[in-house]
């Protein structure tokens, strides 16, 4: 071991000690640091709490020496809780830049209780102890960045779940009558996620007609046609009969340029003719409307 690798040794050690011996003052001090304060904001106690457990984390890298490794154990226990804070910071609005900065924001409260450590602050092993601490802080501020970033990402995700469940809502037309109407692009996320909120409606709502309407879908290819197939299967497996409506001129002649098979499928022009014919199913009779009774004479 050289004698540089030797000084950072045991300067890390060095470190590792301070944090444990320190523990209770750091916490202190982080508790009213923005990252801390701004996640924690029910107790004081909570924040000082976590802060302990961060440094303890800390204190654990410095001793084994690896405080550049962001993948060191040490970091194990708190990176559930950091993942939570990330999370709670995402979800105030807090950008990736601005909770970097926040952990960064730890670094100066930890290295003025070093410094007063050493008699003389600016002697070789004082420096080469606060270098130490500094990049260990830095690391902590990568394994942030990690948790943040996937935290970010699970919320991307949650919220796009959200939207395709509120753009894929089940309406109940008429007793026994259900009706998706279905309006953008279906892809492989949506048809699963309109097929599971139909199959729910069929079953609660005690429906034995299903209305896929289509009006709002501006193309229809071989994969839409396969994911409007397979909520149709399924739909008959529950009980009810399915009819898909809003099938414009461009996009029956894609249909049948396609080869698509849609004979064992009620199909109907709008929303309007496939309630009818669902009310028909039924036994229901329709009086035509004021204006229908008038072009009629």
């Amino acid at each position: 071991m050289s004698e540089h690798d030797a000084a950072s040794e045991s300067a890390a050690l060095r470190v590792g000690a301070f944090l444990a011996g320190r523990r209770e003052q750091i916490a202190q001090r982080w508790a009213d640091a923005a990252l801390f304060r701004t996640v924690f904001t029910v107790s004081r106690d909570e924040a000082v709490e976590a802060g302990k457990a961060v440094v303890d984390a800390l204190s654990a890298v410095a001793a084994s020496g690896t405080v550049e490794d962001v993948t060191a154990p040490g970091f194990g226990p708190v990176r559930e809780q950091l993942a939570r804070m990330a999370a709670a910071r995402v979800r105030g609005g807090a950008t990736p830049a601005l909770i970097a900065n926040e952990v960064a924001g730890l670094r100066g409260p930890v290295t003025g209780l070093l410094r007063a450590e050493f008699p003389d602050p600016s002697d070789a092993h004082a420096q080469e102890c606060v270098l130490s601490l500094t990049v260990l802080l830095g690391t902590l501020r990568l394994v942030m960045m990690e948790t943040t970033l996937s935290a970010g990402e699970a919320l991307i995700e949650r919220q796009r779940q959200q939207l395709l469940e509120v753009a894929t809502p089940v309406i109940s037309l008429w007793e026994g009558v259900v009706a998706v109407p279905l309006i953008g692009t279906l892809d492989s996320a949506r048809s699963q996620v309109v097929m599971e909120n139909l199959l729910d409606a069929i079953v609660t709502r005690h429906a034995r007609y299903a209305i896929l309407d289509i009006t709002g879908v501006p193309t229809v290819d071989s994969l839409v046609a396969q994911h409007l197939m397979k909520t149709v299967a399924a739909a008959r497996l529950m009980g009810a009969e399915c009819i898909v409506s809003g099938i414009r001129p461009a996009i029956a002649l894609t249909i049948v340029q396609l080869g698509i098979d849609l004979g064992t499928v009620p199909t109907r022009a709008g929303l309007a003719d496939a309630l009818a014919y669902a009310l028909g199913r039924q036994g229901v009779e329709i009086s035509p409307g004021p204006a229908a009774r008038a072009g009629l004479r």
